[in-house]
């Protein structure tokens, strides 16, 4: 059984969402190891990539309003369109705040978890051509969990040696909230993987 239909254009949709979230989290990835010179301009495109994201949005949400049978539930094309939209937001937060922040160097740490943000985009991204194909996605929902329980971990190591050893109150603040809001990325991807799952689960 095939969830998503072509002719409802949801799949399409959904997919350009992901493939902007994968593009969105590359830049993130080179402008933080590349740092300042470089981060300004990243943030500015992912700014771009977060607004044709937000026409995707409104697009979905126009057909839903005007489409009376679904391939899905409803609720369940509303849930995936929000996730994934909090993604990509997300990934545009924590970019300007690091250009805003002025941080430099940027840390390894920040850069090491905008890597996984990328690997998560790129599961996501997997997960959402397998729903097409009709083919087993759990596998990819599995990663991104795995992802995003690593990086947890990773953002409570940084920010306990944050306070232990970093002597600038404001420096400390800066980076705290940058690793939270590249933390909280990742829960975003766990949420749309968890998303995922629920519309498998009900259509099986």
């Amino acid at each position: 059984m095939n969830f998503l239909p072509k002719e409802e254009k949801f799949y399409d949709f959904f997919l350009s969402q992901v493939k902007l979230i994968s593009e969105a989290a590359a830049l993130l990835l080179d402008g933080a190891k590349t740092g300042n010179s470089q981060l300004a301009q990243a943030a500015l495109r992912i700014k771009v990539l977060e607004q044709k994201g937000d026409d995707i949005i409104h697009e979905i949400y126009t057909r839903l309003n005007q489409t009376f049978i679904t391939p899905l539930d409803p609720e369940d094309l509303h849930s995936l369109s929000s996730h994934l939209d909090d993604v990509l937001d997300g990934i545009e937060d924590a970019a300007h705040r690091m250009v805003a922040y002025h941080v430099d160097p940027i840390p390894p740490r920040v850069v090491e978890v905008c890597y996984h943000i990328l690997a998560c985009a790129k599961a996501l991204e997997a997960a959402f051509i397998a729903l097409n194909k009709n083919e087993k996605l759990i596998e990819h929902c599995i990663e991104i969990n795995r992802l995003e329980d690593f990086v947890d971990h990773l953002v409570r190591s940084a920010v306990q040696d944050l306070f232990e050893n970093e002597k600038d109150p404001i420096q400390i603040m800066k980076l705290k909230e940058i690793y939270e809001l590249l933390e909280q990325t990742t829960d975003y991807c766990e949420d749309v993987a968890d998303a995922l799952q629920n519309v498998v689960v009900k259509n099986s």
